[in-house]
């Protein structure tokens, strides 16, 4: 075989995660929704006295980031898709979005804390009626964009794809290749979007019982605990958000259960060998690229090894170099 043809057999696509049409429209239908919503509810938050219901237009803006960084990452995926320039793709672009999101939503987070304890020890009277319309309306748009990315989400799975790297096998001594094809992996920045608005429903009903007993038992110190409430939980989603996305710039992935299933591979195979040098980073939502040196006494090359570690689909990049003991060099 041609060194040429041995060089396409072993190429390798670094185009991870293309875009999913279906989820990359019902996203856009949600962030245009969800931030009309949100404009709505922080000016009747703040035009009625509510500090639930300001606090839930601020949570709703994190919601509205989350789905606009994730409109941003399908269109640089499908607009760079065959960029050579992205070794890896440009998934790290939704990343570098969500953790500026992050910090702009930790300040957000101490706004609302700021204001609502202000409003805990003074007071001011609350337009309850208008404010609870507005939360009922908002609490609408959240099930609606749940649905939607729900659909995408459902849609999403079942769909056949052909591993990046093909591997081959021999049978009876005869060379044959085969493509490993695999079912879909599930969008996780979809789904992580879908929690996000089912938190946000909650956030709205929080906000609609708080004026809700204001109005009816007059306990009117609910609101602004509400309020802090809310900016605990943009708090909480904000650091997580912000470890995740710190975690994914700086590579910070051999505690990944992926390291663990290579470590595993390499333990059990019929062919002994030992790792010499082990690197692991993650290069999209579910994707691993892989690295790693091994020290064996065994007459086999790094396909072997490869074809071992493909079992793991997370896996779409594997690059394996052989040293053999005492003998010569098998690298790949």
């Amino acid at each position: 075989m041609s060194i040429d043809a041995i060089a396409a057999q072993r190429g390798h696509s670094h185009s991870f995660g293309k875009g999913n049409p279906l989820a990359e429209r019902n996203t856009r239908r949600a962030v245009v929704l969800t931030a009309v919503m949100m404009v709505a509810e922080i000016i009747g938050g703040w035009s009625f006295n509510s500090m639930a219901l300001l606090a839930d237009g601020w949570h709703m803006s994190s919601h509205a980031l989350a789905l606009g960084v994730s409109l941003f990452a399908y269109a640089c995926a499908r607009r760079y898709a065959q960029d050579q320039r992205f070794s890896f793709g440009t998934w790290k672009i939704e990343v570098l979005g969500g953790y500026t999101s992050a910090m702009l939503l930790l300040g957000v987070a101490g706004l609302m804390a700021f204001q609502s304890v202000a409003r805990l020890f003074s007071p001011q009277p609350i337009h309850y009626e208008q404010a609870i319309v507005i939360a009922a309306i908002g609490l609408l748009v959240n099930l609606l964009c749940a649905w939607w990315l729900r659909d995408s989400h459902a849609h999403s799975h079942g769909h056949g794809h052909g591993h990046g790297h093909p591997h081959g096998h021999a049978h009876a001594g005869e060379p044959a290749q085969h493509d490993h094809a695999h079912h879909g992996h599930a969008d996780l920045n979809l789904r992580a979007a879908y929690l996000h608005v089912v938190a946000d429903a909650a956030t709205s009903v929080l906000a609609i019982v708080a004026l809700s007993a204001g109005m009816v038992w007059g306990v009117s110190w609910l609101d602004p605990v509400m309020g802090i409430a809310g900016a605990v939980l943009v708090t909480v989603w904000a650091w997580g958000l912000l470890r995740s996305t710190g975690r994914a710039l700086l590579d910070a992935e051999m505690d990944a259960p992926v390291v663990a299933e290579v470590r595993e591979v390499i333990a059990n195979d019929p062919y002994p060998a030992t790792i010499s040098d082990l690197h692991v980073w993650r290069v999209g939502n579910d994707k691993y690229a892989c690295m790693l040196s091994l020290v064996t006494e065994a007459a086999v090359d790094a396909d072997h090894y490869r074809d071992a570690l493909s079992v793991h689909e997370e896996l779409a990049h594997v690059t394996v170099e052989v040293y053999r003991c005492g003998g010569r060099d098998g690298k790949v």
